[in-house]
């Protein structure tokens, strides 16, 4: 007699969880809330699908155990995860170690995906909430559904995600299933996110793109540093250096600290050579006004706004405001301080952090509590940073749950 595997949400690790107990030999059933399964997946890489990463270094993750989460992102490697889609029949292209399919559509990874599940006879059921697990005899697990449907399984994997890109109105129930068996949860933020900013300046600088160092300041303490393109939005700040430490800023913010990124926008000059500079051009700038001996630094938006700041005029000569008061301004470019009122919502999120701790699980990913449940991608308390990981913790924890739930047998 085979395994039966229930899986909880038809995600990224959703759907690796069961290919691979399907593989195994174990009939699977596939539990997904929305209409269709992979919704979630199509949007990722904007739209491209950035699935791994070559450089797959645990320093890339946010994790309260990194030995752990070591061990299942080397379950199914990177090396092994380029395999298995080339085995169902997907190329795989690299660029600057970010690993996309071929076609640069991430409708392909889900397609590859599906049909793979119907090659293994996975019974897929979409429109179903899953609104209770519990224990049954003969160490199953009875899963509940919101029509009243009840159904017993030797192995149950809960990969039913985050809270991360839902509308409002949705519900997320994945969290309250792991709550109701006894398992803890770790306060979820959002992550991978736009910041929002107090300054009423804003509005003036959205859609301005540029390259920059940000600094993650709380209570007044410089922290985390990233630098790449930033992007200014009517709210606030946006952009993958904003997004690699929003769910730090999140957490800070939750704990009603003071948060603030300072942004430097010569990251290329260190103090000494950004000092030579600035007096370079007053010396050959005294007699221009104020807006054109600033024109060539910056876009001219973010150059209006530091004449904005400094209570100058576009028109004031340089020389009568002094050389004090135009160094004043250049600065402001080498560190402009912005203060973070919130991060956005789950809606905007790709990732959210938070969720069951690594701690109440074992080295398979099997619940500490509740044995044959089985926990994969997002809704464990791993979240990486931008660049395929957290696809690469959906693979690797999809295929390790999956093998694991096949280690069930019946008695004789």
């Amino acid at each position: 007699m085979s395994v039966e595997v229930a899986v909880i949400g038809a995600g990224a690790a959703g759907m690796m969880a069961a290919i691979t107990a399907a593989a195994g030999g174990a009939r699977v059933v596939l539990y997904e809330k929305n209409e269709r399964v992979g919704k979630k997946l199509l949007a990722t890489g904007n739209g491209k699908c950035n699935l791994s990463n070559v450089d797959m270094d645990i320093a890339h993750y946010y994790t309260a155990d990194p030995r752990l989460a070591t061990c299942v992102l080397e379950e199914l490697s990177v090396s092994d995860t380029v395999r298995l889609f080339n085995g169902m029949g997907m190329m795989v292209k690299e660029k600057k170690g970010y690993l996309y399919p071929f076609s640069e559509q991430a409708s392909t990874v889900l397609d590859i995906l599906r049909l793979r599940m119907e090659e293994l006879l996975i019974e897929v059921v979409c429109g179903c909430e899953v609104v209770a697990i519990e224990r049954a005899e003969y160490d199953k697990l009875r899963v509940k559904t919101v029509d009243g449907n009840i159904d017993s399984y030797d192995s149950v994997i809960l990969a039913c995600g985050s809270r991360a890109a839902l509308r409002k109105t949705d519900v997320f129930g994945g969290y309250r299933l792991a709550a109701a068996l006894g398992h803890s949860i770790v306060p979820v933020v959002p992550a991978l996110v736009q910041l929002r900013c107090r300054e009423n300046y804003m509005k003036s600088l959205a859609g301005v793109r540029c390259q920059a160092l940000l600094t993650l300041v709380t209570d007044g303490i410089s922290g985390q540093k990233e630098q790449g393109e930033l992007q200014f939005t009517e709210y606030g700040i946006s952009g993958i250096p904003v997004f690699q430490f929003s769910r730090l800023a999140a957490y800070d913010l939750l704990e009603k600290r003071d948060v603030a990124v300072d942004v430097d926008f010569f990251p290329d000059y260190d103090d000494t050579a950004y000092k030579e500079l600035t007096e370079e051009r007053y010396r050959f700038g005294e007699g221009k006004a104020l807006a054109d001996f600033l024109l060539g630094m910056a876009n001219k938006k973010i150059n209006r706004t530091m004449i904005l700041l400094s209570g100058c005029k576009g028109t004031d000569i340089v020389a009568r405001l002094g050389k004090k008061k135009i160094e004043e301004i250049l600065w402001k470019y080498k560190k402009l301080r912005l203060h973070i009122t919130s991060v956005n919502s789950f809606e905007q999120a790709q990732v959210c952090a938070g969720g069951v701790p690594l701690h109440e699980v074992s080295e398979s990913l099997e619940s500490l509590l509740i044995p044959h449940l089985y926990f994969a991608g997002e809704i464990l308390d791993v979240d990486g940073r931008c660049g395929g990981y957290n696809l690469q913790w959906a693979w690797s924890s999809g295929h390790m749950a999956g093998n694991a739930a096949l280690r069930f047998r019946l008695p004789d």
